[in-house]
Parts: structure tokens; C-alpha cells; sequence
């Protein structure tokens, strides 16, 4: 297995001791957060709106203003589920914004107008991607199925079945990689869509099999014997550099193709159960919150605390490190 090398400076006891502090980063402090915890984040393509959802059955939206290092968040709207919510996703335009989860249902949001439901399934859904080249929603769910939809029709377009439950499904067309339960990976050409298979760890793989030799996976999350989730891994829009966020209150910025850590923030009191960046990587977004490792019976929505936070990296958290050339001589 590679390991990453820690960057110098690196704190890396930072997470030895638990925090009661919930922001000892000193982040900015996104304004009137969901009354349940949060779900999912997700950045406007072209602007700096904050979407968020949550167990209280509601997508919030937030208008983030940067000046320097300032931020400031304004909450501008919000629309209601039957149930909780468990994911969303942005049309590439901007206007628009898609939300599933536990009702079964996808709400389709313009902005400023009311929603429409445009997508139904059999049981939770867990992830919904917009893929503008084919101008279709896909749709994964504990139903064991992914389905493709025109949103302005009422059936899906295809329905595909999965080995297991959907747990994660991410775009970069042409490619789209699903993740279920029971630790299959499944990656589908969207040009050709047939199908092409993790604890306290990432791994990172290069599809062209001509790169297999460049693949590997690393530890992290991880405090002594104790194994904490992964629970959001998100890349950096213009230095390909990515963060982890954890169920152990963390989050590290990576340089995958040198193989060292970044930075690894302070640990938080409560686990981050999911991150974004905003288009242009100026800042990013992270939810501080229960994530329901330990159960509903671990879990007290009266006393709870919800926060979302804006963090402002700095170029030596995400920008990429020299490569250092050691293969000698030619």
C-alpha cells in the first residue's frame, strides 16, 4: 500500500485529543443552518449560492458574499420534502437545483419559482447527478436501481440494476462511477453506458490501463486503532488537489500525484458528514453534524448542534507539490 508523506509542518496530532470546539479552524459560520443535520452540499456552477440538505426535510439555500478574506452568508429561500433529504445536484446553468431522498421523490427547484417532482423510486434516494451533455438526471437508490431521466417526461428514460444498494455516484462525462453497498465500484461509459468494482481509506485509480501502475490507496481518518469513515472526498475545480472529510471531525487537504499531505485542519467536536468546493475553489464548504454512525439511538435532534462552515484555503493547502524526480540519471 502507498502512503502519503506528511508535508513539512504538518500537524499531525491534531486529532489525538477530542475538540470540543466546533469551528477551531476559525471558519466563517454560514448563517441560520438546518434544524436536523446535514446531508448534502452543493455550489452553484456559476455563482457562489449555497445549497444544503437535511434530515429536517428541507433544501436551504444561502447567498455567499467573499470580499478577501471575508464572508458573509445571506439565506434566501428554502422548500420542504415529505421526508428527509439526502442529496442534491445544480443544472449547469446555475438556475436550477435537484433534491432526493427519503420520500422517494426528485424535486426539480428553479430558483425563485415553486418545485415540481420529475423523479420517483421504490425506496430512499441516496444520490442524483445532472449530466448536461445528455441533458438527463440519473438517479441512484436503496432500491437497487439508477435511472435516467428527461425531466420533462414522466417515466425514466432507462432503468439500470445494480448488484447493491447506491450509496455514491459521481460525473465526469464520459465516465460516471457508482458505489453500492457491499463495496462494489461499478464505472459506466456514458457514451456506451454497460458496466464496466472502503474503511478509513481512499483509493485512487487510473482507468487507462496503461496507467495501472500509478495506482493506489492510503490510510487516513485514523487514530491509533480507532477507524473513522470517509465520508466526503471532493477535488479541487482548478489545482486537482483534493480534500477528505471524516467522521472524525477532520479535514485534509491531499496532493495525490506527489503523495503528500497538504494540511490537516483541527479536529472538530462532531463528524463532518459532507464538504464542497465552489466553482472556482475560493472556498470551501463543510457541514459539522451528527452522521448517524452510531445510530438514530446516539442521536438527539433537541439538543443537537448543526453548523455550516466556509473555509478560505490557502495555496499551500491546495496547490500541488513539486514532483521530485528519483529515478536517477539517464
Amino acid at each position: 500500500m502507498s502512503k502519503f508523506m506528511a508535508a513539512p509542518n504538518a500537524n499531525l496530532n491534531s486529532n489525538s485529543n477530542p475538540n470540543p470546539n466546533p469551528n477551531p479552524n476559525n471558519s466563517f459560520e454560514v448563517a441560520q443552518p438546518p434544524d436536523d443535520s446535514i446531508s448534502s452540499l452543493s455550489f452553484s456552477p456559476k455563482s457562489n449560492i449555497l445549497v444544503a440538505t437535511s434530515w429536517d426535510n428541507q433544501v436551504r439555500c444561502w447567498e455567499i458574499h467573499q470580499s478577501g478574506t471575508n464572508i458573509v452568508s445571506q439565506p434566501k429561500a428554502a422548500i420542504s420534502h415529505d421526508h428527509p433529504v439526502l442529496c442534491s445536484t445544480w443544472k449547469e446553468d446555475g438556475t436550477t437545483v435537484f433534491s432526493g431522498g427519503c420520500d422517494k421523490q426528485v424535486k426539480m427547484w428553479a430558483l425563485g419559482g415553486q418545485p415540481v417532482t420529475v423523479a420517483m423510486h421504490d425506496a430512499p434516494i441516496k444520490e442524483i447527478a445532472w449530466i448536461p451533455e445528455m441533458s438527463l438526471l440519473v438517479t441512484g437508490s436503496l432500491d437497487k436501481t439508477m435511472k435516467y431521466w428527461d425531466v420533462r417526461q414522466p417515466n425514466p428514460v432507462h432503468t439500470q440494476q445494480l448488484p447493491e444498494r447506491c450509496y455514491a455516484l459521481s460525473v465526469r462525462y464520459p465516465l460516471m462511477v457508482v458505489g453500492t453497498a457491499d463495496r462494489n465500484l461499478i464505472v459506466f461509459d456514458l457514451q456506451n453506458p454497460q458496466v464496466g468494482s472502503i474503511e478509513g481509506r481512499v483509493g485512487v485509480q487510473h482507468l487507462d490501463e496503461k496507467q495501472n501502475d500509478k495506482n493506489f490507496t492510503f490510510k487516513c481518518h485514523r487514530e491509533g486503532t480507532r477507524i473513522y469513515s470517509v465520508n466526503s472526498l471532493n477535488f479541487h475545480p482548478v489545482h486537482h488537489t483534493f480534500t477528505t472529510a471524516g467522521s472524525d471531525g477532520s479535514f485534509t487537504f491531499w496532493d495525490k500525484d506527489s503523495k503528500q499531505r497538504l494540511k490537516e485542519m483541527s479536529r472538530c467536536n462532531q463528524p463532518i458528514p459532507c464538504s464542497t468546493f465552489n466553482n472556482d475553489g475560493s472556498i470551501f464548504a463543510y457541514a459539522v453534524c451528527y452522521d448517524w454512525g452510531k445510530g438514530a439511538e446516539k442521536h438527539n435532534p433537541a439538543t443537537a448542534k448543526n453548523y455550516i462552515f466556509l473555509h478560505v484555503p490557502q495555496e499551500a493547502e491546495v496547490k500541488r507539490k513539486p514532483q521530485v524526480n528519483t529515478g536517477g540519471k539517464r
